[in-house]
């Protein structure tokens, strides 16, 4: 697990902009960014649409497998690779659910705001164990 997750003040705001928007449902996307053998670098994001069922989006986020291929090939094309994940939690705390542990992938970064009466409330990153039993929490770095 890498030492800490840095992201812009600019970015973490955009990503709170772009969750409080999505409210009272789940909205989310892909982190891009490279990373060092002590950080992960956040440097873009890119939204994508919950395709969930409409009656479950207020506590479920997906994508499809669409999704996924054109985000690798878009942050290939910025030079970026794709370090993580981010969605909300609406009414919830910025915490994994058992949902989110079963549907992770390990070596990818999860950032989770939680969206408290349609406001950005808080945001923390987690890190999937290797072997899957549970996320740990990793260090949020949010730069100038």
């Amino acid at each position: 697990m890498p030492v800490q997750i840095e992201l812009s003040r600019a970015l973490a705001a955009h990503i709170g902009r772009q969750m409080a928007a999505t409210f009272p449902n789940e909205g989310g996307g892909f982190l891009l960014g490279h990373s060092t053998p002590a950080a992960i670098h956040i440097v873009d994001l890119l939204q994508v649409a919950n395709v969930f069922a409409s009656e479950e989006q207020y506590h479920r986020y997906a994508m499809t497998p669409q999704h996924w291929a054109r985000m690798e090939d878009e942050a290939e094309a910025r030079g970026l690779t794709l370090v993580g994940y981010y969605h909300s939690h609406p009414q919830s705390p910025a915490i994994p659910s058992d949902y989110d542990r079963v549907h992770a992938l390990p070596n990818f970064v999860y950032l989770i705001t939680s969206v408290m009466d349609g406001q950005a409330a808080e945001m923390r990153v987690w890190w999937l164990r290797a072997d899957r039993s549970a996320f740990d929490e990793a260090r949020l770095i949010v730069t100038a």
